[in-house]
């Protein structure tokens, strides 16, 4: 969960902001409490690489550190979100690895996941265009997607011999979509269509490409506008319980409540209700 650090709090030093952050691999910009992410390399659909890999999962881990940043919109340019790992900078040269290197590899790109998902901030995707590969991965850790009409997603890892199960595909995507769907998708490779990933949950909704950014980033902006700690504890139950009974979920939230009630946030829902005004949220 987010944690609120103040001004006079001696731990201060250790919570960097992120507004002021300079990335090498992909964009980077900040306002408002809201963080964008934009993977720029557009000639090529905006390809990963080993440094973007690397750099995206550091990023993610340090986020968790940013009393700044409230809210993360992760986008691609030149509409498209992400086509995978580059040709030729990534899968070229795993064909030339040995056994010990290729875990490293594949390790290194679930850790991109696994950061995602440990980010207390909520990730919203803008995702237009080709969505495919460790892109499409990409767009899955996300907590909220919204796509185009033009949006075609593929998790098609089958397509160049290799299992569907990748960075965490087939744990993530039967959760979002169902089983059978997901099935078809790691097995065939097959783009899933726009239409099909909103009917199907994938997207939360779809707008038009020159109309994406500006909705996700609304969104993001909002929840940046909200109850950021208690956000952040929405995050953290919605992993954690995947693993739970029944009985053990509603007694984590039972205590997850009990500690968002001793917020300043929740007292401040409260007098701004008493006194029919909408409340101001600070995130502590």
């Amino acid at each position: 969960m987010k944690h609120y650090i103040g001004a006079g709090n001696p731990m201060r030093a250790q919570f960097e902001p992120k507004a002021a952050y300079k990335a090498e691999h992909f964009a980077w910009s900040y306002e408002a409490g809201v963080g964008t992410i934009t993977l720029n390399r557009p000639d090529r659909k905006n390809p990963l690489t080993f440094d973007s890999y690397g750099e995206l999962r550091d990023l993610f881990r340090a986020l968790v550190y940013a009393t700044d940043v409230k809210t993360i919109v992760v986008t691609g340019a030149g509409g498209n979100f992400c086509s995978g790992g580059d040709v030729h900078e990534i899968i070229g040269p795993l064909t030339g690895m040995r056994m010990p290197e290729l875990l490293e590899f594949t390790r290194m790109t679930g850790d991109l996941v696994k950061a995602m998902r440990a980010c207390p901030q909520p990730i919203v995707g803008a995702i237009d265009g080709v969505c495919a590969g460790a892109g499409a991965m990409i767009a899955l850790a996300c907590d909220l997607r919204y796509g185009s009409p033009a949006t075609r997603t593929a998790f098609l890892f089958t397509r160049v011999g290799l299992a569907g199960a990748d960075m965490g595909a087939c744990a993530l995507l039967p959760r979002v979509i169902g089983q059978g769907r997901a099935s078809e998708l790691l097995f065939t490779g097959r783009a899933m269509t726009a239409q099909e990933g909103h009917s199907w949950g994938f997207f939360n909704a779809l707008h038009e490409s020159d109309a994406l950014l500006e909705a996700a980033t609304k969104v993001a902006r909002d929840l940046a506008e909200g109850p950021t700690f208690a956000h952040g504890m929405t995050k953290t139950m919605l992993s954690q319980e995947w693993s739970m009974t029944i009985d053990q979920a509603i007694e984590a939230e039972a205590q997850a409540q009990a500690i968002c009630m001793q917020t300043e946030d929740f007292k401040r829902a409260y007098e701004a209700f008493a006194a029919k005004r909408k409340p101001v949220f600070g995130g502590d």
